[in-house]
């Protein structure tokens, strides 16, 4: 029998703030980092997670992954994988570690690091990529995988089975479609607040002509700006001499953008105002950009306000605007409630803000079930790495759909990754297919090396050089 027997975990901190990339109204500097773990079993087995922050109070994350982490060394492993879910309620159930979230804040997160590993751990010693693992699950064991408690009064257990049972024949033919085709992809990288409007513009009309159609720019800070911006996104990406060769523009009535704002070339936009508003001003706010047309605003107020982004979506009812949210929404329970109060048009989960791929599962079924695509946030180191995954889950066993659905991917730090996600000619992702890489996040020893807070060999350099 094996067991987990130890588990190393590394600070690492890359210097973005110096590029401006990350930058929004309510992040002006951000250092994309992530608080890393490595769980070690006998056998040499390992698994591999992470979460994302953007630099300082990373160690306070890294500290808490240890305190959980504790949980796992001395289990076997295989234990540990015949029931996800028991395993992610066992981990969450330590009293006093639950005492300072209770699933919140820096406990939740790093119990997210800790979920995660094991998932990679339990996809490597399957020999699969983990999105293949779990699509190959059975109905039931998908469902034992899944974190249930306080969300039964919106699925039951009972509920997610028979949604699960009712896509399982068109299991197989989703996976060669979405192999074929790729997983349709969104671009952040050309709308960052702290970009100049040359580089905006050059950042466009290089993703066009990758083959994106959905792009989206951060707002927030002054209307003014932020509709200028808009009118020079939106005249490069309406504009079919932008288009790769051959490329005809797409039908703004098709179903897969019908109720998008899409402009005359089939082109999206979506804005994102990283909830420095209170819900009047948002409601205001949006409406002075009605102009440029977006699909969506994301995070228009507190991230947990839930009646706020309500009271938002109806407000914008008219503008054919809707309401995004769910980066910072901490728990499947804050996702429970915006579905049931009709608060959101679009579902964001965040792959390790939420406790890792058991508490993603419960809310892609509750957004399927209340009809909700899910557009997961993948704006940070790591992040597109995992979402394709979580993504590919949705599509392949879960929703069954991708037509309206779009993953945000973002052009940084991918070279850090083993396994780094990609992009085809039409902007959208592969699908992973390596069976060694499981969760996809397995990081170089030579960029830990680097990068580590604070002896790294940059960060060394870098105090050295003020």
């Amino acid at each position: 029998m094996s067991k987990i027997t130890h588990f190393e975990i590394h600070d690492v901190r890359f210097p973005t703030s110096l590029s401006g990339d990350g930058t929004d109204a309510m992040n002006t500097e951000c250092d994309y980092s992530s608080a890393y773990v490595s769980l070690f079993a006998s056998g040499g087995l390992v698994g591999h997670g992470m979460t994302f922050t953007i630099g300082r109070g990373n160690e306070i994350v890294c500290q808490t992954i240890a305190e959980l982490a504790k949980r796992l060394v001395g289990r076997d492993p295989e234990s540990l994988f015949a029931n996800m879910g028991k395993a992610w309620d066992y981990m969450c159930a330590d009293p006093q570690m639950r005492w300072i979230g209770p699933e919140k804040g820096v406990v939740h997160i790093a119990a997210g690091a800790v979920n995660n590993a094991l998932w990679d751990m339990f996809a490597r010693v399957r020999g699969k990529p983990l999105w293949k693992l779990v699509v190959d699950m059975t109905p039931e064991e998908l469902v034992d995988a899944t974190a249930f408690r306080y969300i039964t009064d919106a699925i039951t257990r009972e509920e997610a089975l028979a949604m699960l049972k009712a896509k399982e024949a068109g299991k197989k033919e989703r996976e060669a479609t979405v192999k074929e085709l790729g997983y349709p992809a969104y671009v952040t990288s050309a709308g960052w607040l702290g970009y100049t409007d040359e580089k905006v513009a050059r950042l466009t009309k290089e993703a066009v002509a990758a083959g994106f159609n959905h792009f989206k720019m951060k707002v927030g800070a002054d209307a003014g700006n932020d509709l200028r911006r808009g009118k020079i996104i939106r005249s490069i990406i309406d504009d079919p001499q932008y288009l790769p060769a051959g490329q005809p523009p797409r039908d703004p009535n098709s179903p897969a953008l019908k109720g998008k704002n899409a402009g005359p070339t089939g082109a999206v936009l979506m804005i994102d105002a990283n909830q420095v508003w209170d819900v009047p001003q948002a409601i205001e706010y949006v409406k002075s950009l009605e102009e440029i047309k977006p699909w969506f605003i994301e995070e228009p107020t507190a991230p947990d306000d839930i009646l706020g982004h309500a009271a938002i979506r109806r407000a914008l009812k008219g503008t054919g605007i809707g309401v995004a949210t769910g980066e910072h929404a901490h728990n499947r329970m804050v996702f429970k409630q915006l579905l049931q109060a009709e608060a959101i048009d679009v579902c964001q989960i965040d792959s390790c803000r939420l406790a890792g791929v058991s508490e993603v599962l419960s809310v892609l079924l509750m957004a399927a079930k209340f009809g909700v695509p899910v557009c997961p946030h993948a704006g940070g180191v790591g992040l597109c790495e995992y979402v394709i995954h979580l993504s590919l889950i949705d599509y392949i066993a879960v929703s069954g759909t991708m037509e309206r659905n779009v993953l945000e991917f973002v052009d940084h730090l991918h070279e850090h990754f083993l396994y780094p996600c990609s992009i085809n000619e039409n902007g959208r992702y592969k699908v992973p297919s390596n069976p060694l890489e499981g969760y996809s996040i397995e990081m170089y020893k030579e960029s830990i090396a680097e990068f580590e807070w604070p002896n790294g060999s940059y960060w060394v350099k870098a105090k050295g050089g003020n």
